[in-house]
């Protein structure tokens, strides 16, 4: 039984891990690396991450600034920022590549806050979801003689005590984003 509660733990933790990884990826008005994460450049006929192929600082909290390690790369990092969803035109001055973060418009800024919360109830749908399969397979066990049915009770408790904790979390993690969204 503790190898089905371990590895609740472990699927339901990945949950969190995929919750904080997303929500990383949503613009809260000021500028942050993690935005330009998912946006993969053609480097040499491999699709690269933006900060394997050169230095990306925050001097101020509305700009990032990327600085390829190559000069000829600057081209191709553009035209990807153009392609994804972060909605910035990129300036260049043909040695760095400068994202300019307008200030939240307080309609942008509710979007942005249920969009969150999207996310956040997808978590906990798939955190429900592992709780079920865990539960499954406490009944296989019963059915199995594995388990007693007292000890299958205790299982549903602990993994529903499990579920609850991550649940929590997401809740927690799900505030946190919103509050940064709505500081001016």
């Amino acid at each position: 039984m503790k190898e089905v509660y371990r590895e609740t733990k472990t699927r339901m933790g990945k949950t969190l891990q995929v919750l904080k990884s997303d929500l990383a990826s949503i613009r809260a008005g000021r500028a942050n690396p993690h935005l330009l994460d998912r946006i993969m450049v053609d480097y040499y006929g491999t699709p690269t991450p933006i900060n394997q192929i050169g230095n990306i600082s925050s001097p101020e909290p509305r700009l990032l600034v990327i600085s390829p390690w190559e000069p000829k790369m600057i081209s191709a990092i553009e035209k990807e920022i153009m392609k994804s969803d972060i909605g910035i035109t990129p300036n260049n001055d043909g040695k760095v590549i400068r994202l300019v973060f307008p200030e939240l418009t307080e309609e942008r800024r509710k979007e942005l806050v249920k969009v969150v919360s999207k996310y956040g109830e997808e978590s906990k749908i798939a955190i429900r979801s592992i709780r079920r399969d865990a539960n499954d397979t406490l009944k296989k066990m019963k059915k199995a003689s594995e388990i007693t049915e007292d000890e299958q009770r205790l299982g549903e408790t602990e993994i529903q005590t499990i579920t609850d904790d991550h649940i929590k979390q997401v809740d927690i993690i799900v505030k946190e984003k919103e509050k940064e969204i709505l500081e001016f």
